[in-house]
């Protein structure tokens, strides 16, 4: 009986267990991340300015922002979706979907989506993040449906 108790309790702890709120780490320290869109890669900076755990869903974040391509700045609003983590020793990496949805203002906003890759190295003396790595990997589509390009964004 004690035994099944303890397997009770142990298996308890696994269900009600919270995922830690990493929401600072998407704003990456106030600094933008910078990457490339479209066939002639053009320069893009997306800022998180704000980045908040989902109280119902501790996988989810919801962020804002803004994007910058050129001269075309756009307020957007999404979310990030954590879908699978991986702890090493001294290495871990979190894996997820995310979509970003620029205020509509023309041609050139649109929807942002695609996958995203979080590294990082684990100091145990420290106990403290090391080489924090983000990237996100996926499509922006105008709303309009003309344009569809390619983005990768990484934190600098």
């Amino acid at each position: 009986m004690k035994k099944l108790l303890l397997l009770f309790v142990l298996m308890s702890s696994f269900i009600w267990a919270q995922m830690p709120n990493i929401a600072n780490v998407w704003t990456n320290n106030s600094r933008p991340y910078i990457g490339t869109i479209g066939t002639d890669n053009e320069t893009i900076k997306l800022k998180i300015e704000i980045s908040e755990q989902n109280r119902k869903n501790d996988q989810e974040y919801f962020v804002s922002g803004y994007s910058l391509v050129e001269n075309n700045t756009s307020k957007y609003e999404g979310k990030l979706k954590i879908t699978k983590y991986k702890d090493g020793k001294r290495k871990g990496v979190v894996y997820g979907d995310y979509e970003l949805a620029e205020e509509n203002k023309g041609k050139h906003s649109g929807i942002f989506t695609g996958k995203f890759i979080y590294t990082f190295k684990w100091n145990k003396k420290t106990e403290k993040i090391e080489n924090p790595y983000i990237e996100f990997i996926g499509n922006w589509k105008s709303y309009d449906g003309t344009l569809d390009f390619k983005t990768n964004l990484k934190n600098q």
